[in-house]
């Protein structure tokens, strides 16, 4: 968890653009949080801290992160739990064989997708992205995951939308966000 000082410096470093990439969405920026070194650790920090159990061992094999800014958060939380990264992308951008999920989003449609040999059977998995805001991006990669025979132990965001309810549709998975808004 985040003190009360660890949590005012993330929401100091996260900016709002208003009517992006649309008229009527408010873009959470989080570019001013990854040039500041201490904020930067600080997110990873905590992200890491969700995917150990009480007596501070790592329960992860596989650390997802969700195309793009869910890549930058991933990738260093995997290599402190000495975690394998996996990167789910957008549709059409991986070079060997693939799964798909389409899925909606708060401002439209999309599909994410992973290698085929991503996953092994019983691979433990923390999913981490940026924003969870009406849910379907993560519902998507767990689905994903699931279909692999992996488990999904964990999903951490840095920024949960609460206005958008995208937690109530992860029923059933633990989902931790460091910063609800």
């Amino acid at each position: 968890m985040l003190s009360s000082t660890e949590r005012e410096l993330l929401l100091s470093r996260i900016r709002d653009i208003p009517d992006w990439p649309e008229p009527g969405v408010v873009f959470k920026d989080i570019t001013p949080l990854l040039l500041d070194a201490t904020a930067f650790a600080t997110a990873i920090d905590a992200l890491v801290g969700t995917a150990r159990d009480q007596t501070g061992t790592s329960r992860i094999d596989k650390v997802v992160g969700i195309e793009a800014r869910g890549f930058i958060l991933a990738a260093p939380v995997a290599h402190v739990l000495r975690a394998g990264l996996v990167p789910l992308r957008k549709h059409g951008k991986l070079p060997f064989d693939t799964r798909s999920v389409s899925y909606a989003l708060e401002y439209g449609e999309a599909t994410i997708e992973v290698h085929s040999d991503a996953f092994g059977p019983g691979d433990r998995v923390l999913v981490v992205d940026d924003v969870l805001a009406t849910g379907g991006t993560v519902q998507a990669a767990a689905e994903l995951v699931e279909a692999a025979g992996a488990d999904v132990v964990a999903v951490s965001v840095l920024i949960e939308l609460g206005f958008l309810a995208g937690g109530d549709r992860l029923a059933g998975l633990d989902v931790h966000a460091l910063l609800r808004l």
